[in-house]
């Protein structure tokens, strides 16, 4: 009965042949406690073959031969009997045996040896003697070397998964109450103490990553699970205190909070701080991980108020109460429990994970009943303070730890304590779904079982119920990225559960009374009319309470979610209300907050929120509008703004259907918010906000258009408003659109012009020209757009937007003024010698040419310009060339007489130009021989040539350039090869 034998053949497969294996199991009361196997296969769960042989143990009893323990059967034998018996075990393995048999042999025969001191010998298969420890057999190697296989994957691979799973191992054995869990637990323990990166991280100050700290925040939960076990023996539990601590003090132990203690202080010491508070943080002492199970092991269940919750649904305050028992009772006469909420939830984990459903479950409606006396309470000490907190503006936080992210997860602990009690077990509950994913539970209402019948309560109710309360919390935003988070990770963990529940009357009766108490609640209330400023946001607790609500309770539903929308930590005028602790007496700058690390996060929760409202009020004007003022009052962000000016514009132009006008309206203001959010920062995304509000515009009609042409300067910069806004507006694309008649066209055009005008005098260059475009189509609005120019030309405008604006004249058909223009950009310019390639060069020899054809007159004019401004020979010369090409005037103005003749490069304006451009090869010469390499001798050999081109232009210019040449080889006779040159080509 205490040991079983038996061989397990593996079928062959395509791969692999037949396979037989020996399998040995010892058993001692119901439990494994060692196996051994020929596969040889290493793992910390069985192999298939032991789980084999153990099921056809179990399932085929009568199968299994039933044998005495062999110490009876040798016990029968004679003499001769027991010498046959050993000689023929010896034969059958006498390569094995025989060197053992001999050593047994010469113990026995000696009267001295250790052997023959004991009475009796071993018995495998009798059994342990009733005092030994009995556990079920665990391969220590095997978790150690699991353990660190996975650590060393740092969270790759699924690895996380595997040891995920191994907690859940833990959780199991501890379940079925099985000694080894504590064991198993000590062993990943000792692992994750043992990871190198530990220290790797500590050096580095970096911090753990993610995924790992989540496993640690899992390994100290579970710690503190094992050391509550309600049965254990006290040696156990100092010998699990004695290791903990020891883990605890190691210098590598990570942080309960996930930093390396030093690093985060320094963030909100960097604010100018009350001496108080930096004395203050070092002062703490280092939490670990570890921490909270040391804290635990001081906890007993020896109090009898506990012992006769956990043991009985009926026990209640008897009739007459004591003094003193009005602590432990409610008035209903139900049972209290007053321990502090997570210590007391982490009782209620520990009797559910060591097998005590019942009793956890009794213990939670204790705890939620204190819960609901609190809230009372506190409602009630809250009406008498609210007139003086309402004038005050803050409030004190009564809840020193937060409930949601803590690291015993107290809420979610009550929550599926109660949920697992209403669980409905569906046959097929295993099943997984197509999409793989597991089907969402199905709860059924169970009646709390207390000795008031007819209390109407279950316990799927209580759990809502608790959700909400914790939730609904309270609570300051925790300090360290980390734990901040936590909390939204908790959160979203608690809604996502919530969202499994279907809610029939009684849950939505649980849900509207809740909801009621929390908004009336004050310190305690997370949704209360006054908090603090460091409260965590309800954002996302909000927009599920909104969304559950809504079809029950709608006003219920918008009174909460806008309650919710605040986020005081932004507004800039909160006062901080005290906090009864003093680490959090932070003094606060104004600007973004630089303790809250997950912010983005919350804010884009918050538009969440708001988003959700803007979709459910569609179609109702008054509700729109509270939504409307909300976002304008709370939100912040103005790229968030712009998310739900965008949200709202999409709700309301639904592609199969009319728009919704006052939506549209919405998304209008939200947008016009954007803009003069944004008008004096730099976003990166101004453009696509411009164009979207214009676009959002025209949906909502001509009046907003004109609205926005006529208050352009307050939502857009001047370049902003002539090149996309009225470009926009006028576009033949909106008339289409809005299908406009002609005065409503007149009345956007004449906003269009006087938008134009008044951006082109407040930022001419870089209006102007769209200004001009603007105005093209009413003849005073040009002139005087025209007249703008001008006056601007002389201070303000460059050269580069006077000559465009020059070219769009001449070709909208002024070319007079275009000449003007184009001699104000002259007056700017300045090409040197060296710039032959200058871009300008084009817009100078456009001006030429449209001089030349306006006359000698404008030629006259333009030429000293040209002078004084390029001093670059190449561009002088081809000027020059191209205007004693033609006669000038050739533009046929009326009334012009054209001379018809062509013009002569010795008499003015062509002289002038002559004389610059030869005096301009004259300078670059010199200038291009301090520095010239023999490699560019023969280039410069063909610019002379060149130079002699423009030279023999003037009447005596032969004459000139000789000069030049001879002037050239004195100068620089030193250089004799390069004047070997010049004198083979110009003698």
């Amino acid at each position: 009965g205490f040991h079983l034998s038996g061989t397990v053949t593996e079928p062959a497969t395509a791969t692999e042949p037949e396979m037989t294996y020996k399998v040995a199991i010892s058993f001692d009361r119901c439990k494994i406690t060692s196996v051994t196997c020929g596969c040889g296969n290493k793992d910390i769960f069985y192999c298939a073959h032991v789980v084999a042989l153990s099921l056809y143990r179990i399932r085929k009893p009568d199968q299994v031969k039933l044998r005495l323990p062999i110490s009876e059967t040798l016990f029968q034998m004679n003499r001769d009997q027991l010498q046959k018996f050993v000689q023929y075990l010896i034969t059958a393995h006498h390569t094995e045996v025989l060197p053992t048999a001999q050593k047994l042999a010469d113990e026995i025969l000696s009267s001295n040896s250790e052997i023959n001191q004991v009475h009796g010998a071993p018995d495998p298969t009798a059994g342990a003697s009733i005092d030994d420890e009995n556990c079920w057999h665990l391969d220590e190697e095997q978790v150690r070397e699991q353990v660190k296989l996975f650590l060393s994957q740092g969270g790759y691979y699924g690895s996380g998964k595997q040891l995920n799973s191994m907690f859940a191992k833990v959780r199991e054995m501890l379940r079925m109450r099985d000694s080894n869990g504590a064991r198993m637990l000590t062993l990943i323990t000792e692992q994750f103490m043992a990871d190198p990166r530990l220290s790797l991280w500590r050096q580095q100050g970096t911090g753990i990553t993610e995924k790992c700290r989540q496993l640690w925040d899992e390994l100290g939960a579970l710690w503190v699970c094992v050391v509550l076990n309600p049965h254990c023996k006290l040696e156990e539990k100092s010998c699990w205190l004695r290791q903990l601590r020891k883990w605890g003090e190691m210098d590598v132990c990570p942080l309960e909070d996930g930093n390396y203690g030093n690093e985060l202080p320094n963030i909100t010491n960097a604010l100018t701080q009350s001496s108080s508070h930096s004395q203050d943080s070092l002062a703490r002492p280092r939490r670990t991980v570890f921490t909270r199970a040391i804290e635990g092991c001081d906890l007993h269940w020896q109090d009898s108020h506990l012992q006769r919750i956990i043991s009985s649904d009926f026990y209640m305050s008897p009739s007459y109460q004591r003094e003193g028992e009005s602590l432990l009772f409610n008035s209903q006469g139900q049972p209290l429990w007053l321990e502090h909420v997570p210590t007391a939830c982490a009782r209620v984990d520990a009797l559910r994970s060591h097998g005590y459903p019942r009793e956890a479950l009794r213990l939670t409606v204790a705890i939620i009943n204190t819960l609901r006396l609190q809230q009372q309470r506190q409602l009630e000490i809250y009406k008498h303070q609210k007139k003086e907190l309402l004038q005050r503006g803050a409030t004190t936080i009564t809840n020193l730890e937060g409930w949601v992210g803590h690291p015993l997860n107290p809420i979610g602990c009550l929550f599926l304590t109660l949920t697992e009690a209403c669980r409905l077990e569906e046959e097929n509950c295993l099943e997984i779904s197509d999409t793989g994913d597991s089907k969402p539970p199905v709860y059924q209402h169970v009646p709390v079982a207390t000795s008031s019948q007819d209390s109407g309560e279950s316990y799927l109710s209580l759990a809502l119920e608790v959700a909400l309360m914790g939730m609904g919390q309270q609570r300051v935003m925790p300090e360290g990225l980390y734990a901040q988070d936590k909390v939204c990770r908790n959160e979203e963990q608690i809604i996502a559960r919530l969202q499994d529940l279907e809610l029939d009357p009684v849950l939505v009766q649980t849900l509207r009374k809740q909801c009621i108490l929390l908004l009336e609640g004050g310190p305690f209330s997370g949704l209360g009319e006054v908090i603090h400023r460091e409260s965590v946001p309800m954002h996302t607790f909000a927009k599920y309470l909104f969304s559950a609500l809504l079809p029950h309770d709608a006003d219920l539903a918008y009174k909460l979610a806008l309650r919710a929308m605040r986020l005081p930590v932004l507004e800039t005028t909160a006062p901080s209300g005290d906090v009864t602790h003093p680490h959090h007496l932070v003094s606060v700058v104004p600007s973004r907050y630089p303790r809250w690390f997950t912010l983005g996060h919350l804010e884009s929760q918050q538009c969440e929120l708001a988003s959700t409202m803007l979709t459910a009020a569609k179609g109702d004007m008054l509700r729109l509008r509270t939504v409307l003022e909300a976002i304008q009052k709370n939100i912040h962000s103005s790229s968030l703004i712009f998310k739900l000016a965008q949200d709202a514009f999409k709700i309301a132009t639904p592609a199969d259907s009319n728009s919704d006008t006052t939506l549209l309206n919405v998304a209008l203001e939200l947008g016009l918010q954007v803009m003069r959010m944004t008008l004096s920062t730099l976003n990166w995304r101004r453009r696509e906000m411009v164009r979207w509000l214009v676009t959002c515009a025209t949906e909502v009609g001509v009046r907003a258009l004109v609205s926005i042409l006529q208050s352009w300067y307050s939502l857009f910069t001047p370049t902003e408003a002539t090149s996309i806004v009225a470009a926009t507006v006028m576009s033949h694309n909106t008339i289409l659109r809005l299908s406009l008649d002609y005065p409503q066209r007149e009345e956007l055009a004449s906003c269009a012009r006087t938008l134009a005008l008044q951006c082109a005098m407040k930022d001419p260059q870089n209006c102007a020209l769209s200004a001009l475009t603007l105005c093209e189509k009413d003849h005073i609005a040009f002139e005087t757009a025209y007249q703008i120019v001008i006056d601007a030309a002389s201070t303000g405008m460059t050269y580069t937007q006077l000559f465009t604006i020059a070219r769009y004249m001449e070709h909208r058909g002024y070319p007079l003024r275009a000449f003007k223009l184009a001699s104000l950009a002259m007056t700017h310019l300045n090409l040197a010698y060296n710039q032959d390639t200058h871009p300008a060069i084009n817009d100078v020899l456009w001006a030429c040419a449209l001089s030349h054809s306006l006359g000698k007159n404008e030629l006259a004019a333009i030429i000293p310009l040209v002078v004084k401004s390029v001093h670059c020979a190449t561009v002088l010369s081809d000027i020059l060339r191209r205007c004693t090409m033609t006669a000038p005037g050739l533009a046929g103005i009326p009334g012009r007489r054209n001379s018809g003749k062509l013009m002569s490069t010795d008499k003015a304006p062509l002289r002038q130009l002559l004389d610059a451009t030869i005096s301009a090869y004259i300078n670059t010469t010199h200038s291009r021989l301090t520095h010239i390499s023999p490699r560019h001798y023969g280039e410069f050999i063909e610019f002379l040539s060149k130079a002699r081109e423009t030279f023999l232009l003037a009447q005596d210019g032969h004459i000139q350039f000789a000069q030049f040449i001879d002037n050239l080889k004195q100068i620089y006779k030193g250089k004799k090869k390069l004047m070997l040159l010049v004198r083979e080509r110009f003698g």
